[in-house]
């Protein structure tokens, strides 16, 4: 499925999960009819079923966000030689893994027109609510919050992996299927822009009690996160800290085999295998990386990254001595039917501490940054950080990032974007990689699109 033919589709909606490789659409919970948007938005049910059709979206098998082969978790993981194809045949993921990618690898098409799926449905919802006079008013504002966030959340995966990325905001396919790329400004001013308004009018509690579902407190920690990025460092830090020690929602947990389990108190977001339409109830990455037959391993540089008391290393670091490899392990379910027990992990609160760390360092507050520092690697069961302010912002960048880099491994692209924002890149994977170029920190742009859309630029290298 292409990007053009997903922005010319009529206002429709499909709620069901795609299965990898396959472009049939199966029945899940709700069912899997299309829903026109003036039907839609005839009554609160309905408006909520095609809200939750880009719930079920977000977890497909194999695109952007669902943890699969070709998610951002698998493809930046690649990117920064954090994991390695088990198969060394396998040349699509190959190119990723040597910072070589072709602008014709399906992955990375995969990747992008997944994105823009979920980019155009959120549109057509927007458009549907905005027109509808029969939805109750309180839920039409937490739709369309949720609906923003979703929206603002792509943009800025798009933005990090691709730079410029043409700004969809409607469903013209007319003007959709010809736009021009945007400059990374003008995405980032649009992501804010969704982010600010879904704070304002999300609720602070979860529905149901699920942390699958997108609150006010969900919006603010990836608004700290997009701060942190665009180098906002005050208002990082009052983002992370209203999550940290504002909300009373979130702790970090002693035990670190909890830490990825359903509605744990560290999940700020997760996202639940329920809705891919089958009786599989593990998640994508527990298949992906723990499988009798693993998609990817382990690279050697991250065990090697941690000392043997590290608890991150005892718990969340296997290894399968049949196929001498490491693997990720935080995961611990690859195979189960009908017994949910780890929803995939999005945004949780270790994450908080280190922007606020980063923030309170670029902000010269350098002994509230080793604070939170130390509070990650006090659970982690490593030696503290000396407090005191001898310590230069250089050096603690450096700390920070070798803590990130334990922490975060395999966690929707953390260490690719890390690599890129704190200009290390070159130096790090290009130091064992002699076809390494600067530009190589972004992905191409898929050749299929612009071969359908004359005015989509290509990055600089390919």
């Amino acid at each position: 499925m292409t990007f053009n033919k997903i922005l010319a589709r009529p206002m429709i909606f499909s709620l069901c999960i795609l299965f990898c490789g396959c472009e049939d659409f199966v029945e899940v919970d709700p069912p899997a009819h299309k829903l026109v948007n003036q039907q839609v938005f005839n009554n609160d049910a309905m408006a909520e079923s095609a809200l939750q059709g880009i719930y079920n979206e977000l977890f497909r098998i194999g695109n952007f966000s669902n943890g699969g082969a070709s998610s951002i978790t698998a493809l930046a993981g690649l990117s920064a030689h954090q994991i390695t194809a088990y198969d060394q045949s396998d040349l699509e993921y190959l190119e990723f893994e040597e910072n070589e990618i072709l602008p014709n690898n399906p992955p990375n098409l995969s990747l992008w027109n997944s994105a823009y799926k979920i980019i155009y449905q959120v549109n057509a919802l927007l458009e549907g609510m905005e027109s509808s006079t029969q939805i109750t008013a309180s839920l039409q504002e937490r739709i369309e919050g949720e609906a923003m966030f979703i929206r603002a959340f792509t943009y800025f995966y798009l933005v990090n992996l691709y730079g410029e990325v043409p700004l969809a905001l409607t469903t013209d396919y007319r003007k959709n299927a010809r736009l021009a790329r945007k400059p990374v400004a003008d995405i980032y001013d649009q992501v804010l822009l969704d982010l600010r308004l879904a704070v304002e009018v999300l609720p602070e509690e979860y529905r149901n009690g699920e942390r699958i579902f997108v609150n006010k407190y969900v919006a603010m920690a990836f608004l700290a996160r997009v701060h942190l990025y665009l180098e906002n460092w005050e208002q990082a830090e009052y983002y992370s800290t209203q999550i940290i020690n504002q909300s009373g929602m979130y702790s970090l947990l002693s035990d670190l085999d909890a830490v990825f389990l359903k509605n744990s108190t560290e999940a700020i977001w997760q996202l639940s295998p329920a809705g891919r339409g089958s009786a599989t109830s593990n998640t994508n990455e527990g298949y992906l990386f723990i499988s009798s037959f693993p998609v990817f391993t382990l690279t050697d540089d991250v065990p090697e990254n941690f000392t043997p008391n590290d608890l991150r290393y005892v718990h969340w670091i296997g290894y399968n001595e049949e196929r001498e490899a490491y693997y990720p392990f935080k995961y611990k379910d690859a195979n189960s039917s009908n017994n949910i027990t780890e929803y995939s992990m999005v945004l949780r609160l270790a994450e908080q501490y280190f922007i606020r760390a980063e923030a309170r360092a670029k902000s010269q507050s350098i002994s509230g940054a080793i604070t939170d520092i130390n509070i990650i690697r006090s659970r982690a069961g490593i030696d503290l950080i000396s407090n005191n302010s001898n310590s230069t912002e250089e050096e603690l960048m450096e700390l920070l990032m070798e803590e990130r880099q334990r922490e975060l491994f395999t966690e929707w692209g953390h260490r690719w974007f890390d690599l890129i924002r704190f200009k290390k890149a070159s130096a790090i994977l290009g130091a064992n990689n002699a076809n390494w170029e600067s530009t190589d920190v972004r992905f191409p742009i898929p050749e299929q699109e612009r071969i359908k859309n004359p005015n989509l630029g290509q990055n600089p290298g390919y």
